[in-house]
């Protein structure tokens, strides 16, 4: 049915491009709800850009990879969805760029980054999948997590970790 109407779409607007923003996951609390998010945008390719451009803004953490959080598609997509994980970011905008061809190059173009997935904290592009691997290895990811105000929960279970270790001490 997207394909139908994407195609039907298509010729709305002479030299427009239509982008079916076909669906919105958010994962919350564990659970991925589908938004029905369905938007059609008929436009000229800066139209894309600033559609992207509110993408990234619409949440404090937003990931384009390939599948989506349960599913993911791809072995970078699925190490940014499990570190995401990991410090417990469990409340972020996730879109599925397989959907959409026009999504898949629009947001490479948008951030000047060749690959998916794509991380942006704060409509603020961080990186791909080696960037965030990098920080959350190096101990930055907790640091710009606390700058959103996301409390990361690999600093609880250390905390409960040294407690416990703690605790076992005569």
């Amino acid at each position: 049915m997207n394909s139908i109407l994407r195609s039907a779409t298509r010729c709305l607007r002479p030299g427009g491009a239509a982008v079916w923003l076909s669906r919105h996951q958010r994962q919350t609390n564990g659970h991925v709800m589908s938004l029905a998010w369905a938007r059609l945008l008929c436009t000229a390719t800066g139209d894309i850009q600033k559609g992207i451009g509110e993408m990234v803004k619409k949440d404090k953490v937003v990931v384009f990879i390939k599948g989506t959080p349960a599913q993911p598609m791809c072995g970078f997509s699925n190490a940014v969805v499990q570190v995401l994980r990991m410090h417990g970011v469990d409340n972020y905008s996730a879109y599925n760029v397989l959907e959409d061809q026009d999504l898949r190059q629009g947001v490479k173009e948008f951030s000047n980054w060749p690959t998916i997935p794509q991380v942006y904290f704060n409509g603020e592009f961080v990186g791909g999948c080696d960037i965030l691997l990098q920080m959350h290895q190096n101990g930055e990811l907790v640091e710009e997590l606390r700058k959103l105000g996301i409390h990361s929960a690999l600093i609880e279970a250390e905390k409960e970790a040294q407690k416990t270790e703690s605790d076992d001490k005569p």
